[in-house]
């Protein structure tokens, strides 16, 4: 008899073990899951921007906008990178087009989410329109606006 209580109390024992490490688990994998803002990079409501490359020169960014690139259509949206930092720009016309600072106003996130002509913060989720005022906090302030020059397929920025 001796050894059945024994072997109950290593059942238990080994029962509540495994029940506290799934609770465990479960509760890192909720507070992963709210922390990467449900699983999409670009933060609540937003899709992940297509990035662009970019050559920096005399204070301008240059590259190419051809039927192949992310911006080749209004509407569209691109993380264009250069030696010199991240703008965000948008499509907004045939020949027009918008560019931003990728940089939150907010807390100084770089912004990577791009839904309904809205640019979206992964860190706290403000929203900012194609010509970079705030749309939706907690952000108070507008994103910086670059001029932008579009003419034989290149499109350049004045930073």
């Amino acid at each position: 008899m001796e050894s059945d209580i024994q072997t109950r109390r290593e059942f238990f024992l080994q029962a509540c073990a495994t029940a506290s490490l799934l609770a465990a688990g479960s509760a890192i994998a909720t507070i992963l899951q709210s922390c990467n803002s449900g699983d999409n990079p670009a933060g609540p409501g937003g899709q992940g921007l297509a990035v662009i490359n970019a050559t920096e020169s005399g204070g301008k960014v240059s590259f190419a906008v051809d039927s192949s690139s992310p911006l080749a259509s209004t509407g569209s949206a691109a993380q264009v990178n250069y030696g010199g930092g991240i703008l965000l720009v948008a499509r907004t016309g045939q020949t027009e087009f918008s560019a931003v600072t990728a940089t939150c106003t907010h807390q100084a996130c770089t912004i990577n989410g791009y839904s309904n002509q809205l640019f979206t913060c992964p860190c706290h989720g403000s929203q900012f329109t194609t010509g970079g005022q705030v749309s939706r906090g907690p952000a108070a302030s507008p994103l910086r606006v670059y001029a932008t020059a579009f003419a034989n397929n290149i499109l350049t920025i004045t930073l």
